[in-house]
């Protein structure tokens, strides 16, 4: 099978864990820089070209989009499936992740538990909005941040009101959160490939910070999850539309509470705490998947009058 991945650097360890799976299991791969991605957009047919070449006859892809280029990136991978190329997160599902909000208002309307949640525009509705919340400590968070940055807890509603003012005045959007204190600074990794959860590991936040992910300095260790975190990380991956999910959960008194659903999670950590091979697990269920996806037309250009357009 002839399979594309996304990715701005193939040096990145989840890169090239990847293509090193793809090949092992005797597929044809490369790595393809979406910002090199160019697209012709027109009523006769999609078509793409990279770096001189036209792009043709994929039969997956595999998104590996950073968040700074999340826009360009998605637009790219919306281009592959409208050229009919399978992919196990598509763009839109990518985009509902990346946006905080969205994606808890689309949790919370499936009966997934989450921390409470709280969003405001307006200063004068600040007092009200935290009275809605309760009382501090308080996680704030931005809506687009990535890997732990942009995540800041303050302890007294004077620090809470303070950080939303800074926030408001250089107009970011961001949420405000109950502070979960039993989990201790830690959290779980649930790595969900297709219906089920493949690896699990708990992360530890270093000593002064409450922040857990490995980027901050935290610490990976093997974890089992429970049925009932296990359930929950799929649902909330299937909720959002993802095949490939990091689901980033809390161990609370009134059970998981499912904090970030992460459309591109890294390799390295997962593997490293686990020493499964799960760049091979993806791999697999890519190609199970792009084998069993109906046959889409492969004519991008010039397309036949009669010829079923795919789902957008």
């Amino acid at each position: 099978m002839k399979l594309a991945i996304l990715s701005r650097n193939t040096r990145l360890y989840s890169t090239r864990r990847l293509v090193e799976a793809a090949r092992r299991r005797g597929h044809t791969v490369r790595v393809l820089d979406p910002l090199r991605c160019y697209l012709r957009i027109a009523s006769d047919g999609f078509s793409m070209h990279y770096k001189g070449r036209p792009i043709a006859d994929f039969d997956a892809v595999i998104p590996r989009i950073g968040a700074s280029v999340t826009r360009y990136g998605n637009a790219v991978l919306h281009q592959f499936e409208l050229m009919g190329v399978y992919t196990p997160n598509p763009s839109a599902a990518i985009a509902r992740a990346r946006d905080k909000l969205r994606s808890h208002q689309i949790l919370a309307a499936q009966g997934i538990g989450l921390p409470v949640t709280v969003f405001g525009d307006n200063p004068d509705d600040t007092q009200d909005l935290l009275s809605m919340l309760g009382p501090p400590p308080h996680i704030i968070k931005l809506n687009e941040g990535a890997q732990g940055a942009g995540v800041m807890l303050t302890e007294k509603p004077s620090a809470s009101r303070s950080v939303i003012e800074a926030l408001r005045g250089l107009y970011a959007t961001f949420l405000v959160q109950e502070f979960i204190g039993e989990a201790e600074g830690c959290d779980l990794r649930c790595f969900v490939v297709g219906d089920r959860v493949v690896c699990a590991m708990r992360r530890e936040a270093p000593v002064g910070d409450f922040r857990s992910n490995l980027h901050r300095g935290g610490t990976g260790s093997p974890a089992e999850a429970s049925t009932e975190e296990q359930a929950a990380a799929v649902r909330a991956a299937q909720a959002l539309g993802l095949g490939v999910a990091g689901v980033d959960l809390i161990r609370s008194a009134r059970g998981p509470l499912v904090l970030e659903v992460n459309a591109s999670p890294g390799l390295e950590g997962i593997e490293g705490a686990t020493g499964l091979d799960v760049a091979g697990l993806i791999v697999e269920h890519v190609v199970a998947e792009a084998g069993r996806a109906p046959q889409r037309p492969r004519r991008v250009r010039g397309r036949a009058r009669n010829a079923r357009l795919p789902r957008v």
